[in-house]
């Protein structure tokens, strides 16, 4: 609770979203009910909070900013920007070492000082985002640069249904495990 009241953010709250690294699920809930489950997928390298690390942040997060509305599925993004490509496997052929990024963004920055906010821990600064990714890539398995990856037309689902402000939690633990620990700070 401390975390919210220091950033003056517990304003209504009656939307989270929960990221399971262990199981490699998220779901969006709103007002203690899930609204949206579906599997994604996060690092390769596991969780971790460090710069260059290539892992997924943990701890409570704030979506910070939605990037891509009304870019057509397939969108290819470098720097937060349209790149005029429209992803295709052929694409990929061309450029098989790019981390692909598609169709919408949601670009997250870290609430707790020290965890996964400021200095060399900052998620924000790190550019974790939730994102589109092509559509053969697998979901349920680690395989991301440190971002949460999910299919295209469930990031444009989740893109609709939440805002800047919108809050994260990404634990290592069980969906279920996550869902308690979000009990109480908002509903």
């Amino acid at each position: 609770m401390a975390v919210f009241e220091r950033y003056g953010i517990l304003e209504s709250m009656s939307r989270v979203v929960l990221i399971s690294i262990a199981e490699q699920r998220l779901q969006l809930r709103e007002n203690d009910r899930p609204v949206m489950e579906v599997d994604v997928a996060t690092a390769r390298n596991g969780p971790g909070e460090m710069m260059g690390s290539e892992c997924t942040p943990r701890g409570w997060h704030v979506v910070r900013a939605k990037v891509g509305a009304q870019a057509a599925a397939n969108t290819v993004f470098a720097g937060r920007r349209q790149t005029g490509e429209i992803y295709s496997p052929l694409l990929r052929e061309r450029f098989p070492q790019r981390d692909w990024i598609l169709t919408r963004i949601l670009w997250l920055s870290g609430l707790e000082p020290g965890k996964n906010r400021l200095g060399s821990v900052d998620t924000m600064r790190r550019l974790i985002y939730i994102h589109g990714c092509p559509d053969e890539d697998a979901m349920g398995i680690p395989s991301s640069h440190g971002c949460v990856k999910m299919r295209n037309s469930e990031v444009i689902q989740l893109f609709d249904l939440v805002e800047p402000g919108t809050r994260v939690l990404i634990s290592e633990a069980g969906m279920g495990d996550a869902v308690k620990a979000a009990k109480g700070l908002y509903y």
